[in-house]
Parts: structure tokens; C-alpha cells; sequence
């Protein structure tokens, strides 16, 4: 098959032809028909990943045709249109039996752990547990742009966030897991202030619901504007951009016992931030994160997209081809444009 692969961290990777994935025995090969540009790749590119094994394939928001099935799979079949979340449970460890695949302790993520989805094919482990359907009037571009950014969005602000109509909610960056939950936030009914650094960004944002938005470069105190915005914080806010600077001021903003869902990575250099720690107890403040969805949890926003709430589609910047998606990985750290990126020929 034809993959991109990458032989060493931070050069350039390079299109390969490199042998087509089996199934294992509780798991199938999907043949991929789409799959996302994601910054998470980016960092493993960069080397952030500790599970990445040399050489590698990345790739981890795909959706696609079930090409083969492993002996031990029951609910799926070849021809399955399926998607799959970004991290995997074993369907054994306790955390799976409590019903959060999404820390299994011995998960799996295509791209991360093993090769993943900038290829023609790649495999997908436990499927009976893993896999999610796709309805019909899906498109793939659509189904792989939902595969991180937009169900850990869902994440964040549903169950995490446990946001609700007529509540205020922040969101710090306006890349695709911003937008995203900017999109969702707005579908709950709660009133959103999007802070980037981008005018575009922010244009993009008020077209998905934003109420108020906030130029990160143009005002002296980001917490400060949108406390006043809120008129005293908000209920909920999300860092979705992982940076110092936007998860102090994500924190910050928020109103007493408000609730900040952490959902960019925060790696390397990022991993340990200083936060308002006295405000944190004094404002009784919550710190949550968010990491992914189970694929059960799928169904919920699956119904949203079809009753018209949810419209993911609206989030895909562009579509391109296996061999330009070498570039758009080693940009990805630039920010160019908005929207989701999305490789749809292989």
C-alpha cells in the first residue's frame, strides 16, 4: 500500500509503498477514504510521543470501508462504513468496565501506538468495542473530521463541562478543536466567547454561533475582557489550543465554581504550567481534561449531526491528497488558515 512514513523525528517524511496491514485476530483493516490533518500529529512528528516506534506512519482521524476481519470479530463485517475514536480500549482493564475506553489502561492509538491512517489502509485493534457505524448519508471527509477534534470537543463541553443552555463558556483558540466546540456549545444553548489571535479565526468563529469574541493581541488582559464580556466569567471555559498562556487565561476567566476542561495537549516545554492556583481554591474552580470519547458515546452526537443540530462539515478547510499532506504535517505548528484539513485522495 501507499503510506507516508516518516524515518526519524522532525524531517521530512516521504511517500513509501510498504506492506498492507492484516487483522488481528480481534480486530479489522480498514481501507481509508478519509482522514484528518491533526497538530496531535504534528507532535508526534516532532518527537513528542513516547509510544511512537521508528520508522512510522501517522494518522489517527480516519473513516473508511472495512476491508478484512479478524476470526474473532462479531459485529462487523467487510463493506462496514465505520470510523473509529482516536484511542482504543482493551475492553478488559477496569477503566474499560467502568465504561472510560478513552484511558483504558493499556490503550491503543492508530497513528501513536502503532502505524496509522496517512496510508490506503491501516489496522484497528478490538473492534467489536471500537468501531463506530456510519450512517449512510455521512459523508467520509465529514466522518474522519470528527475523529479527535470534534469528539473531544463533545467531550469537553457534554460530559466533562456538563455545559447547559443559557450558561457562558470560553473558548481559548480557534483551530479545530475550538471551532468545534464553539459549534457544539452553541447547539446546547449556551452563549460563547471565542479568544484567538486571528481575525479570520474569529470571523469563522461568529459564523458558528460565537455570541462575543476576543482578539487576544488587542486587548491588555484576556481574563479581564472576557470577565467583563460575561459580566463576572464564565460557567465553563476550554484551553483548545494547549498553551501556557491560554490555559492560565482559561482558568482565569471563569466565574466561581466554574469548571476549565483542559483539551490541548500541553507536551514538551508546555507540560507543566503555572496556573492561579489560590483562585482555584478560593473559587471552588474544577480542572478537568478531556481526552478522547468512547465510541459508544458516538450515538449522542451522531443524532445531533442528523436532526440538523450539529453540522460538522461546516469546519473542513480543504481537502488534499496523501502526497500534499506531507506539507500540511510539517506546517501544521504555523496555524495557517482555518477549518479542518482533510486527505481524501490516496
Amino acid at each position: 500500500m501507499k503510506a507516508v512514513v516518516y524515518e526519524s523525528f522532525s524531517t521530512p517524511p516521504q511517500i513509501r509503498n510498504v506492506v498492507d496491514p492484516t487483522p488481528e485476530a480481534h480486530g479489522v483493516v480498514v481501507k481509508v477514504m478519509a482522514t484528518g490533518v491533526c497538530r496531535s500529529d504534528w507532535h508526534g512528528w516532532v518527537g513528542h510521543d513516547p509510544d511512537i516506534e521508528l520508522p512510522h506512519v501517522p494518522g489517527h482521524e480516519l473513516a473508511g470501508i472495512v476491508e478484512a476481519v479478524g476470526k474473532d470479530v462479531r459485529k462487523w463485517k467487510v463493506g462496514d462504513r465505520v470510523t473509529v475514536p482516536f484511542v482504543g480500549g482493551c475492553g478488559a482493564c477496569p477503566e474499560c468496565h467502568s465504561g472510560n475506553h478513552q484511558v483504558c489502561d493499556t490503550q491503543f492509538q492508530p497513528g501513536f501506538t502503532h502505524w496509522g491512517s496517512f496510508a490506503q489502509y491501516v489496522g484497528i485493534h478490538q473492534a467489536d468495542i471500537n468501531l463506530v457505524a456510519l450512517p449512510e448519508t455521512l459523508d467520509f471527509a465529514t466522518a474522519a473530521s470528527l475523529g479527535c477534534r470534534f469528539v473531544t470537543s463533545f467531550r469537553a463541553v457534554v460530559d466533562q463541562g456538563k455545559t447547559s443552555a443559557g450558561q457562558w463558556v470560553a473558548v481559548h483558540g480557534c483551530g479545530g478543536v475550538g471551532l468545534s466546540a464553539i459549534m457544539i456549545a452553541n447547539a446546547i444553548g449556551a452563549h460563547v466567547v471565542a479568544i484567538d489571535i486571528s481575525e479570520e479565526k474569529l470571523e469563522l468563529a461568529r459564523k458558528l454561533g460565537a455570541v462575543a469574541t476576543v482578539n487576544a493581541t488587542r486587548v491588555a488582559n484576556v481574563a479581564e475582557a472576557v470577565t467583563e464580556i460575561t459580566r463576572g466569567g464564565v460557567h465553563v471555559s476550554l484551553d483548545a489550543l494547549g498553551h501556557p498562556t491560554t490555559c492560565f487565561n482559561s482558568i482565569s476567566n471563569l466565574r466561581k465554581r466554574g469548571k476549565h476542561v483542559q483539551v490541548g495537549l500541553m507536551l514538551a516545554d508546555h507540560s507543566t504550567p503555572a496556573i492561579p492556583m489560590s483562585k482555584v481554591i478560593a473559587h471552588e474552580l474544577e480542572i478537568l481534561g478531556s481526552h478522547g470519547m468512547q465510541a459508544y458515546r458516538y450515538d449522542a452526537m451522531l443524532a445531533m449531526m442528523q436532526s440538523g443540530k450539529l453540522a460538522p462539515e461546516k469546519l473542513i478547510g480543504k481537502t488534499i491528497s496523501l502526497e500534499q499532506s506531507i506539507d500540511a504535517l510539517m506546517n501544521m505548528d504555523r496555524f495557517e488558515g482555518s477549518g479542518v484539513t482533510v486527505i481524501t485522495e490516496f
